[in-house]
């Protein structure tokens, strides 16, 4: 059975997304031009720094994230919505997205599929996992999602990404998460970020 990871950026304070999240802003207020160049800066403007870890963002076989990571649409689905990826996404993997409302599963160019669960984290997990084989399983986020598989004990390393910003407010990381035992597995410095992993021991 292969390992559930967690892999989220998030500020100095803690912040995984600032508030006022829209279409055209990502990440909402998160310090940058709302595109995620404050928080995401080591991805997009200094990528040669972090190629590993890039990599490892988009390298498990089977992915879980929250709706409000898939896209800006609230409520019933309106309106065409694949994600802030394109027709390509990077996950080229079935990817289990958590929602209150049905929808079909899309199919995306390169292999992704968005499957939509509606019946609680432990059932997108299962699907994972059967998707997933032996590989790894990654928990993308956002924080709320990440908090709620913490405090139900189901992620085995969490791999943090720490931007050397400030954002105030917002979603954070480790909200509502009982305390956790950690063993730090690595940490490696780079211009935009510090890179910490933790194994979860409880």
């Amino acid at each position: 059975m292969g390992k559930v990871i967690c892999s989220i950026t998030v500020s100095a304070d803690g912040y995984a997304a600032g508030h006022n999240q829209t279409e055209e802003r990502p990440f909402g207020d998160d310090g940058g031009n709302g595109k995620g160049e404050g928080l995401h800066a080591w991805m997009f403007k200094t990528p040669e720094e972090n190629p590993v870890e890039i990599a490892q963002m988009t390298a498990a076989k089977a992915f879980i994230m929250g709706r409000n990571m898939f896209g800006p649409i609230r409520g019933p689905w309106d309106r065409e919505w694949n994600g802030w990826w394109g027709d390509n996404p990077p996950f080229h993997a079935p990817v289990f997205v958590l929602t209150h409302h049905a929808r079909d599963t899309v199919q995306m160019e390169g292999g992704t599929t968005f499957t939509f669960v509606t019946d609680g984290i432990e059932s997108a997990l299962a699907q994972a996992r059967e998707a997933a084989g032996d590989g790894e399983i990654a928990v993308m986020g956002g924080a709320t999602t990440v908090n709620q598989y913490l405090a139900a004990g189901l992620i085995d390393e969490l791999r943090l990404h720490i931007a050397p910003i400030m954002i105030g407010a917002g979603s954070r990381l480790f909200d509502g998460v009982p305390p956790l035992k950690l063993e730090q597995v690595s940490v490696r410095g780079a211009t935009a970020v510090t890179h910490v992993t933790y194994r979860i021991l409880n």
